[in-house]
């Protein structure tokens, strides 16, 4: 039987995302990322093409690192202006019924408590449609406009996550017992009382004695989704993360992460299979492959040097713009994203990268390949990909809003659909049913669950006060 390939289209609430300059594009939509016809449109285009979901990146802060300075993330629209993420999904999921809407908000800017209603909140709305990208920031930047004198060390904001995880946990799978809405009008009570627990929680940076606000939403916990790469990332992801992410500019460097990641998530007692990894890719598709070269000919006349350099320093915290272009990149160690750079200096032996090579490869969907071709060359490509690899979808970027989603759905979809390799239909659910073909509650080997309370097990270690620190 052949692998079905998964997708979920790459957005965030700014102009361009991840191809700088590609605004100036006569055809591009971004600009109009203010407009709730934007993302309504967007859905429904994915939607058609039976897409997972939707991954709404986010970053709080500005890509100041490229020649000390603000001036390139301004001029090019370098992910700023940027915008909420939440608030475009509700309309999202007004106009469809399926896609699923993957948000990313930061462990480092906002206190668990709040966060768990607001998340609850969502996938009440969405119909248990919710997804969290859990991510711990990079952007000094972002942490200086928050009152922090700089970023926390890499490794410290993982300790910090593992603890606002568990605090998520107790409120949402913890604090309400099954049944404790019961809606009774005759007796007047909507909640039970004695089925409602505050999980005192006492940790070393997290203090939450009460209860969770929220009633259980459908999925309780969001599906949740990763993107560490570094060694501290993915002992976190094999623990916590339902869907990972990965950038990975060869197929050498990714089959080495997705190899390594399993193996850390079978070690975490869970079963490596039902944790899918998605790589981050640009399809540029045609009629045929010239038609295909063509149109990504004219994309690359709009990419942005600097653009894409802005990005690559702030992704790096390493200022690309002190180097010669046809430097050769070394890895140096920083408290920002380090898989970035291991992955374009020693992850792959055979291949050495020059600043010029990393800044035009960011210049079109980031850090991740392009592929280039007729629907059966790209098809061909992306099988190749899942075969060699291992890995179960693509975490598709654009180049042109929306025309490169509206040329995968109308030309891939149905190519890699008439090759069995890409389902013709979703299934009913929860987004994690959808997934995983399972309840719509985490599994149980899932951390999550040793914190969650059942009537038969009213005193659950989970929620006490004298074992929560």
């Amino acid at each position: 039987m052949t692998r079905h390939i998964r997708f979920n289209a790459f957005e965030m609430n700014c102009v361009a995302h991840q191809s700088p300059g590609l605004w100036t594009h006569p055809r591009d939509r971004s600009s109009d990322y203010k407009d709730l016809e934007y993302w309504t449109d967007l859905a429904q285009i994915l939607e058609r093409g039976i897409f997972d979901g939707i991954f709404i990146a986010d970053v709080l802060g500005i890509y100041d690192v490229y020649h000390g300075s603000n001036e390139h993330a301004l001029r090019e629209a370098a992910q700023v202006p940027v915008n909420d993420p939440l608030q475009v999904i509700p309309p999202m999921a007004l106009v469809t019924k399926h896609l699923g809407f993957g948000l990313t908000t930061s462990i480092s800017f906002e206190h668990p408590y709040p966060f768990a209603r607001r998340m609850s909140t969502l996938d009440h709305l969405t119909k248990g449609r919710a997804g969290w990208n859990i991510v711990t920031s990079y952007l000094d930047s972002g942490a200086r406009n928050l009152g922090q004198s700089s970023q926390v060390r890499h490794d410290d904001r993982y300790a910090i996550a593992d603890e606002y995880l568990e605090v998520l946990y107790k409120l949402w799978e913890g604090s309400w017992e099954d049944g404790a809405v019961v809606r009774d009008r005759a007796r007047r009570l909507f909640t039970d009382p004695s089925k409602v627990h505050p999980i005192a929680h006492e940790g070393k940076f997290f203090q939450v004695p009460g209860i969770h606000l929220s009633e259980p939403s459908p999925q309780r916990t969001p599906v949740l989704y990763q993107a560490g790469a570094s060694s501290r990332g993915k002992q976190f992801a094999a623990s916590n993360a339902e869907c990972i992410f990965v950038a990975a500019p060869s197929k050498v460097v990714l089959k080495k992460y997705v190899s390594d990641i399993r193996r850390q998530i079978a070690e975490a007692g869970r079963d490596p299979r039902k944790v899918y990894i998605y790589t981050l890719l640009t399809v540029i598709v045609g009629e045929t492959d010239a038609a295909a070269q063509k149109k990504v000919d004219e994309y690359n006349a709009h990419a942005s040097y600097d653009g894409a350099l802005t990005f690559i320093s702030g992704w790096s915290g390493v200022d690309f713009g002190q180097f010669k272009p046809e430097q050769h990149v070394q890895y140096i160690q920083t408290d920002a994203v380090r898989s970035m750079l291991e992955a374009f200096s020693t992850a792959d032996p055979d291949k050495v990268w020059t600043v010029n090579e990393i800044a035009r490869w960011g210049g079109i969907g980031g850090l991740g390949p392009v592929l280039v071709g007729s629907p059966s060359t790209v098809a061909d490509t992306l099988q190749e990909w899942v075969e060699e690899t291992d890995v179960d979808g693509f975490n598709l970027a654009y180049a042109v809003a929306h025309e490169t989603f509206t040329d995968v759905v109308e030309l891939l979809v149905p190519e890699l659909q008439r090759r069995g390799a890409y389902p013709k239909a979703y299934s009913e659910g929860t987004l994690r049913e959808k997934l995983f073909g399972q309840g719509p509650r985490l599994p149980a080997e899932h951390r999550a669950t040793q914190y969650r309370r059942t009537a038969s097990d009213a005193s659950s270690h989970a929620v006490t006060a004298d074992q929560s620190a």
